[in-house]
């Protein structure tokens, strides 16, 4: 299956915490950073998903955030690390490439945002990731 989602990290399944309807995953993304997943019960059980599984951990380009340095007292979950490898800016948005630990990221941004934050490619950044943005894919 080809999907459109560009950014599919590749990791491994540490933790499952089930709840009653959603269950939060936690991921070792290949590279070492671990990220967090929050997905129906139905899906764990239909994915089969326990400390061990690969997957592929997908997040629309639409849902990554970007921030300067990492940021305290937020309730998204995952904050990962890394540096502008490209940045392209149109009239309205701008595509950011991001180069992680665990391979390359993009986050889609206003162009006033690039502009707000003082972005340029070689800017360290935080990528940030709500947990029920995540969506897993077994290998």
């Amino acid at each position: 299956m080809t999907l459109s989602i560009r950014n599919q990290l590749p990791g491994t399944v540490t933790e499952v915490h089930p709840g009653e309807v959603m269950a939060t995953v936690k991921v070792r993304l290949d590279g070492g950073p671990h990220l967090t997943a929050a997905i129906t019960l139905e899906a764990v059980e239909q994915l089969a998903l326990a400390p061990g599984t690969a997957v592929r951990a997908l997040v629309k380009s639409t849902e990554v955030s970007l921030a300067t340095q990492r940021v305290e007292g937020l309730s998204i979950r995952n904050q990962l690390p890394g540096s502008i490898a490209r940045l392209v800016t149109g009239e309205a948005m701008a595509s950011v490439k991001i180069s992680l630990a665990a391979g390359e990221l993009t986050a889609v941004i206003t162009k006033d945002a690039v502009g707000d934050l003082g972005l340029f490619v070689g800017s360290d950044v935080v990528a940030l990731i709500k947990a029920t943005e995540v969506s897993l894919a077994t290998a």
